[in-house]
């Protein structure tokens, strides 16, 4: 399987939400074929027969960019979640990196899957994150759908406070552990969300 980028030999890979059935083959194929692959120790443990080099990801993102390009003769392989270029690892490397030896294989997103999973339209949808920033909140509630990958900083509770704050009337799913066994999917007015959940992603929908 061969493609436009071919003389790239550095590819971001999305993982997709999680499951591995979900994964493109395009990016299996390069994950086969490649000599070094970079991720999470989560990431990394999703392929347990892979026969090349693992490295675990740590440190800066810049100290990962030093080391790609002391590195970039090899093919090598770095594993994101879900869409690299979704508030993902891809949009840093597409700006730190010489394009001609990068590139990028999209993965489904958390927040397609779960939009597939309530067969709700994604059309007029705001999409964010709270993956180490802070939302406008103000701005974000002004949309009559989002949906919100979140972090371990600003997660469903934190989301549900600043909408009961401004005495708003919103329903928030939370679609926890997506495409995985111990996958939830809750629908939630906004004073009934929990303090703590597994890695999610929120939507939030205006239904006046």
């Amino acid at each position: 399987m061969t493609h436009a980028a071919d003389t790239a030999n550095i590819s971001v890979v999305g993982l997709g939400p999680g499951d591995s059935d979900y994964l493109v083959p395009q990016a299996k194929w390069l994950i086969d074929h490649c000599e070094v692959l970079i991720g999470s120790s989560r990431q990394l443990n999703c392929f347990p027969g892979f026969c090349g080099e693992k490295r675990q990801r740590e440190g800066s993102l810049a100290q990962l960019v030093v080391w790609l390009n002391d590195h970039c003769e090899q093919p090598i392989v770095v594993l994101a979640s879900g869409d690299p270029m979704l508030y993902g690892i891809g949009d840093y490397l597409s700006r730190q990196l010489d394009p001609a030896r990068l590139r990028i294989v999209p993965g489904i997103s958390a927040a397609q899957y779960l939009f597939s999973r309530l067969a709700l339209s994604m059309n007029d949808v705001f999409l964010t994150s709270s993956h180490g920033r802070t939302p406008d909140f103000d701005f974000v509630l002004q949309h009559a759908k989002v949906a919100m990958v979140t972090d371990q900083q600003i997660g469903p509770y934190d989301i549900a406070q600043q909408i009961l704050a401004r005495g708003l009337r919103r329903k928030m799913i939370v679609g926890e552990n997506l495409s995985y066994p111990d996958e939830r999917i809750l629908r939630l007015a906004p004073e009934q969300v929990a303090r703590h959940y597994a890695m999610n992603v929120v939507v939030i929908l205006d239904e006046r």
